[in-house]
């Protein structure tokens, strides 16, 4: 007999940091990658807090050879005195109790990142180990963990004169996915907050690799936008650049003008990537918009229009950034990506409107290039208006109109659908004959789309082959874009697995991530893993995507007796081997696109698709080993 009582002696409590342990993605969002590098963070938020509270100006992260990782700071070092109602050192305290910490007043920290009061304590409960080291007083104390748990009590270890924390750990290896940390992760953070506080000095050192670079940026935000800018043709040589402190708040803007079609604007809120933007983004993007306008209506008589400049066009070929100092930010949730407070957008509003209206006046002929910049880019906006428009004459945009050479599937709810990108006929044929035609759709590019990183909206809409496919995917693209009419949640790129294929992926993925960046953000895009290699041996058959993989095999099965089949493209495959290893959704591998950091993704766009080809050779070389197939 079923026993259906449900008593309070039902209820499990997890005490100290079980919790953690038993539900590691509530508290660092995955056990991959991101969450792995989560762990960094948390730890190296600590050190920064001390940089904005004006204590610390040296931070140090170390990679070591057995896979545990340092961050040591100068600053004050975390309490060792016992805390009055716990009787124990201050820093047991932060290491073992969550929402433990000296941010949740003013006191301690007048701005402060790590908000929730959990880094220390989680990274503790996510660890193989933890040391923790600190100077202050005087003396050098010491104290290990072991998954959470206290070993050793905290001892005195020795005098010195110097001051600060240093925390070693190890990931435990049960919890994580890998526990081998990525240095280009780390370090694309490490130089982010180095442009963030003007005069911090970074070290970064990986003792496997003996890798060791030092960040320092005396011009703060200034050098952030002249780094995001270095392989673009600018405008204007010097940054604009405002910074000023009211109302308890301090506000940073850099920014500057190239001669692209993209805008590339990051904004923060101490330190924080507030990749959803919020109340000190929308500010700024009003001042910049009403600024602008202005100017041309007093300035410049024969460019006055009807219609003022759309916030669009004012931001074409923009790099900007805005950094935000404040007390108690409200944060939209825990991932603390969009700024909530109200009164902030007012603020930025005021102090960017008056701070570009001075200088426009003050400095008339970098005026005029970006005026005559967001000029050009409103022309182009109303021819690409014209353009969308005959297009939909021609009804290829209409929703009851879908393109000639798509084979669509026959199921309706998008979410059950998958819409798969092939290079030329030959690919489309076989896999519209190994799909699912129930869930399956098969879209045939004829050759490379356009290059949409060098191109205005109004050329993409004058081209044949994207416009098939933004009517194909049903959710336009630009101002119209709305994803809610995605007619497929799972978009798979399908190339061949050589240089032209990894060509095309890449026209792709530029285009996704400059027109449609929401299908990647909401985890819509994927890439097709098909093999370059069949073996058979006897009654078995195995796929191999590379050559090193196949090495493996052939060292493990033996090469006597077997058939090695090489695939020069997908059009050599027949429907049985495209549907075992691309369209079984048992048994294929697919790889989900995400932006893991998007400052490091808008460089990796504007260096592989841009005008200047130093950097991308620069590039290529130093990731050819990383790579099976390069196009140049």
């Amino acid at each position: 007999m079923v026993d259906n009582s449900y008593k309070a002696d039902s209820i499990t409590v997890l005490k100290d940091l079980e919790a953690v342990m038993k539900r590691p993605s509530m508290y660092i969002g995955d056990v991959g990658l991101r969450g792995l590098h989560h762990l960094v963070m948390e730890v190296l938020d600590n050190s920064i807090d001390e940089a904005l509270a004006g204590f610390c100006n040296l931070i140090k992260v170390i990679i070591h050879q057995d896979g545990s990782l340092t961050v040591t700071d100068n600053g004050r070092g975390i309490p060792v005195d016992l805390h009055p109602e716990l009787k124990i050192p201050g820093v047991e305290v932060v290491m073992t109790i969550l929402h433990s910490g000296g941010k949740f007043d003013n006191k301690n920290y007048k701005v402060s990142g790590g908000l929730h009061g959990v880094g220390l304590s989680v990274v503790n409960a996510l660890s193989d180990y933890v040391e923790v080291i600190v100077k202050k007083d005087g003396n050098a104390y010491k104290q290990r963990y072991e998954k959470g748990k206290k070993v050793t009590e905290l001892e005195i270890i020795g005098t010195t004169d110097e001051v600060g924390t240093q925390i070693t750990f190890v990931p435990n290896k049960e919890i994580f996915e890998t526990i081998e940390f990525q240095n280009e992760i780390i370090t694309t953070r490490l130089k982010e907050l180095a442009f963030l506080n003007k005069g911090l000095k970074i070290i970064f050192t990986d003792e496997r690799s003996e890798l060791n670079e030092e960040y320092c940026y005396e011009g703060g935000i200034i050098s952030f936008v002249q780094h995001l800018n270095k392989n673009k043709n600018i405008l204007h040589k010097d940054p604009i650049y405002f910074s000023i402190d009211k109302s308890n708040t301090k506000i940073e803007v850099a920014m500057q003008y190239n001669d692209g079609y993209q805008e590339t604007t990051f904004s923060y809120v101490n330190n924080i990537n507030t990749i959803e933007g919020g109340t000190h983004l929308a500010g700024f993007k009003t001042a910049l918009t009403r600024a602008i306008n202005d100017y041309i209506n007093k300035n410049l008589n024969s460019h006055k229009n009807n219609e003022n400049l759309t916030g669009d066009d004012v931001r074409e070929g923009l790099v900007s950034i805005i950094s935000v100092r404040m007390h108690n930010p409200q944060f939209e949730g825990q991932t603390k990506t969009k700024l909530g407070n109200s009164n902030i957008k007012g603020i930025v509003d005021s102090i960017i409107y008056e701070g570009l209206s001075k200088y426009f006046e003050e400095t008339p002929s970098t005026a005029k290039a970006i005026m005559f910049k967001a000029i050009n880019a409103a022309r182009a906006r109303e021819a690409a208006r014209k353009a969308r428009e005959l297009t939909r004459r021609k009804s290829v945009l209409d929703s009851g109109s879908l393109p000639g050479k798509l084979a669509d599937c026959q199921e309706r709810d998008p979410s059950k659908c998958e819409i798969f990108i092939v290079e030329g006929d030959s690919a489309a044929g076989t896999g519209i004959a190994s799909r699912d035609r129930k869930t399956q759709a098969i879209f045939p590019l004829r050759g490379k789309i356009l290059n949409v990183e060098k191109a205005r909206l109004d050329k993409i809409f004058n081209n044949e082959e994207i416009i098939s496919l933004i009517s194909a995917l049903g959710c336009s693209i630009g101002e119209e874009f709305d994803i809610s009419k995605l007619r497929y949640h799972k978009i798979v790129i399908l190339t061949d697995a050589d240089s032209d294929g990894n060509h095309i992926s890449t026209l792709l993925l530029t285009f996704f991530y400059r027109q449609m960046p929401k299908l990647i953000e909401n985890g819509h895009v994927y890439i097709a893993q098909p093999p370059l290699y069949r073996v058979i041996k006897g009654n078995s058959s195995y796929y191999i995507k590379d050559d090193l993989h196949l090495q493996e095999l052939l060292k493990e099965i033996g090469s006597d007796k077997i058939v090695i089949q090489r695939f020069k493209g997908l059009g050599e495959m027949d429907a049985e081997e495209l549907h075992e290893t691309v369209m079984d959704q048992n048994r294929r591998i697919l790889k989900k696109v995400i932006i893991e950091d998007a400052v490091l993704a808008d460089q990796i766009f504007s260096i592989l698709m841009g005008d200047e080809v130093e950097p991308r050779k620069d590039f290529i070389f130093k990731h050819a080993i990383e790579v099976k197939n390069l196009d140049i």
